[in-house]
Parts: C-alpha cells; sequence; structure tokens
C-alpha cells in the first residue's frame, strides 16, 4: 500500500513546498504505522460509490485520521469513527448526489442569500481543505465573494447515539477593513452581531438536517494552541460565547452543549425605544430560518 499512500500524499501536499514535502512523508510513515486500520478506512471508502468518488476528489479524511485534529487528545481510533459517522450521516440524510456534492473539496451548497440588492452576501455550506483541522465541513458566510465568518462542523453520533452537528472552531474575517465591514454588516442585521448571526445559521442548518443536539469545542478541547497569545491569554474565548448563546460544559470539558434554537426576548423584556429594532431583527432571523429550511429540505432524502 506504499505506493497508494504515496499517491494519495501527492494529492493532498504541494511537494514543491519543503514544509508541505515533510508533512508528505510523515503522513506516509503514519499511514504504514496504522497500516491496518488505515487499509480499512481507504476500503470502507471504496465500497461505496459514492463515497469513493469522494475520496477520488477529497482525500484529506485519509489524512486527517493520521493527525491530532477535530478536538485535544482525539486519538486514532476517535478520528477514525468520527469520519465515518460524518460520511454516514451524510449519506443518511442527503440525496446521493448532493452527498457526494457536500463530500467533495469546493462543492458548495447555497442555504441563504440576503435581501439586500446592492450587496451579495451569502451563507453556503461546502468544505475546504484549509480548514481540515477543525472538521469536515464548513458553514460559511461570504460578503461579494470573501470569507466573513466561518463555522466548521463534522456531524457525528453522540453517547447517546443521537445524531448530532460537532462545531470544531468558529473563524472571522481576516481582511483589512474587517472592522468596518463587521460594522456594516451588523447594521444590515438590525445590530445582530455577525458571530452571532453565523451560530444562529449553525443552528438553523442542524434543525433543518434533523440534528438532535449541537456540540461546540470548548477552550480546553481546542486540539491546538493557535487561539492564545504568546502571553498564553486567550485571542479567543470560545467558552465565553457559547455560553452567551445558552450553552453549557458537558461532562467531558472539551465540549460544551449548546442549544438547537436560539432564546429570544420577550417583548416585555424589550426597553419600549428599541423594540422597532428588536421586531425588525426577529423579521430578518425568521426569513434566515425560512430560506436554510427551504433549502436544505430539497436536498434530504
Amino acid at each position: 500500500m506504499l505506493k497508494e499512500w504515496q499517491r494519495l500524499g501527492r494529492q493532498i501536499y504541494d511537494l514543491s513546498n519543503w514544509r508541505e514535502k515533510r508533512r508528505y512523508w510523515t503522513f506516509c510513515m503514519r499511514a504504514l504505522r496504522h497500516q491496518r486500520r488505515m487499509q480499512a478506512l481507504y476500503d470502507w471508502f471504496l465500497q461505496d460509490g459514492g463515497r469513493a468518488e469522494i475520496l477520488a476528489d477529497n482525500p484529506f479524511p485519509i489524512e486527517q485520521v493520521t493527525r491530532g485534529f477535530f478536538y485535544a487528545g482525539s486519538s486514532f481510533e476517535e478520528r477514525v469513527a468520527l469520519v465515518k459517522n460524518h460520511f454516514i450521516l451524510l449519506q443518511r440524510l442527503f440525496r446521493p448526489e448532493y452527498a457526494v456534492r457536500l463530500g467533495k473539496r469546493n462543492g458548495e451548497y447555497i442555504i441563504w442569500e440576503s435581501p439586500y440588492e446592492d450587496i451579495s452576501w451569502r451563507a453556503m455550506l461546502n468544505f475546504e481543505d484549509g480548514q481540515r483541522k477543525e472538521g469536515l465541513m464548513t458553514l460559511k458566510m461570504t460578503l461579494e465573494r470573501e470569507d466573513l465568518y466561518q463555522m466548521m462542523f463534522w456531524l457525528g453520533f453522540d453517547k447517546q447515539g443521537d445524531a448530532s452537528l460537532y462545531i470544531g472552531a468558529m473563524q472571522g474575517p481576516n481582511m483589512e477593513n474587517a472592522r468596518d465591514v463587521v460594522k456594516e454588516i451588523t447594521k444590515r442585521s438590525h445590530r445582530y452581531r455577525t458571530k452571532n448571526l453565523i451560530l444562529y445559521m449553525t443552528q438553523a442548518a442542524a434543525r433543518a438536517m434533523g440534528m438532535q443536539h449541537i456540540y461546540a469545542v470548548s477552550n480546553q478541547g481546542y486540539y491546538a494552541n493557535n487561539h492564545l497569545r504568546l502571553d498564553r491569554k486567550l485571542k479567543t474565548d470560545f467558552g465565553d460565547f457559547w455560553e452567551e448563546a445558552g450553552g453549557h460544559v458537558t461532562e467531558d470539558a472539551r465540549f460544551y452543549e449548546i442549544p438547537l434554537t436560539e432564546t429570544r426576548k420577550t417583548e416585555e423584556e424589550i426597553p419600549t425605544r428599541k423594540r422597532a429594532v428588536y421586531r425588525k431583527r426577529f423579521a430578518f432571523q425568521d426569513e434566515v430560518d425560512r430560506q436554510i429550511q427551504e433549502k436544505i429540505s430539497a436536498i434530504l432524502k
């Protein structure tokens, strides 16, 4: 199988880059070290026509199980199960052509478009290899084709066997005028913060797919340390955000459970002077829900 691991490695890594070349050889060595389990996973993909088509275009799941991705302390066996469960649910939920499309690289499927005609503001599901450290799919919000916010996740089963969506990480804008862009989008969404909106869309997508739970990786569970500054203080505090969204730490401190539906304030809880803004915001959110439910339902089995 060494030749097959080398072939897959050449698809994954840019061998003209010395760092990528080192990763390539590391991948081959790890694949050989776990030869039996790697062969079993590879064969599992090839046993099904849809999965074989996905793997021919997207070899990254084979690489992902060899690296310490997804969440801190994940074992090789856990990563294999995670990858398989994601694609099992993908095929169970979606019509075959869309299961394949969403499993391939850059096979985006638009689930929401802004009502504003002067801007191209969208949300879509896709897989990008650049996001593979934290998940197997991304819910991406774009503005004029630039990435605005992204939620990386995978589909799986929790300890009770319930179908669940697992958020690996959230990523904000990385553009020169990011502050101004976020300010403008927040204004257009009626003072609803953009990072809250990407979570709201993820919740809507999870409900549309019939997920029973949403879990999110905590600060303790984040697989890498790139959310820490040099002084070890947090650049991004996932815990604060998940708790603000109504989440709570599970028995496994590496994960929060997030509500499937955002809790809204009642009219009595909203100051009179702000009620008009909240009504517009809720109407905007309802339209987000409607579109996402409609778009995802259209590709379910």
